[in-house]
């Protein structure tokens, strides 16, 4: 049986291997692959954040760790972001830094918020345009 931290990891090495899987459909232009990839990120990570908040009981002012994400045409930069934050997460993960990685995957998964709700908003307008 796991504990949490391995359930940690293992939901964001999930969550890294479907952003892996959704960077190569936005490439292909493969808009229905990369939306259900992206949703099984958004999921991943929060089964993540879940664990966390187990781990951490008492009350965190997550209201900080919120990015300040600009709007962008290409999807490719916020992606990387959140590659990027995938993996200091799994890095401090293995340094038993769980505040920082608690912050990396909440961050992260603000910015897969965003693409979702673009990808809600495409859908929305091309609805209807017909």
């Amino acid at each position: 049986m796991m504990n949490s931290d391995e359930k940690i990891l293992s939901a964001l090495k999930g969550a890294a291997s479907y952003l892996q899987s959704s960077m190569k459909a936005l490439d292909d232009n493969d808009e229905a692959f990369f939306s259900g990839n992206i949703w099984h990120v958004g999921a991943e990570l929060e089964y993540a954040l879940f664990l966390f908040s187990m781990i951490f009981h008492e009350e965190h002012d997550s209201s900080k760790w919120k990015p300040k994400i600009e709007p962008k045409e290409n999807l490719k930069p916020i992606l990387l972001e959140v590659n990027n934050l995938l993996e200091q997460a799994q890095e401090c993960m293995g340094n038993r830094k769980l505040q920082d990685a608690f912050q990396n995957v909440f961050a992260a998964r603000h910015y897969v918020f965003k693409i979702q709700a673009d990808i809600a908003k495409k859908k929305r307008e091309s609805s209807k345009k017909k």
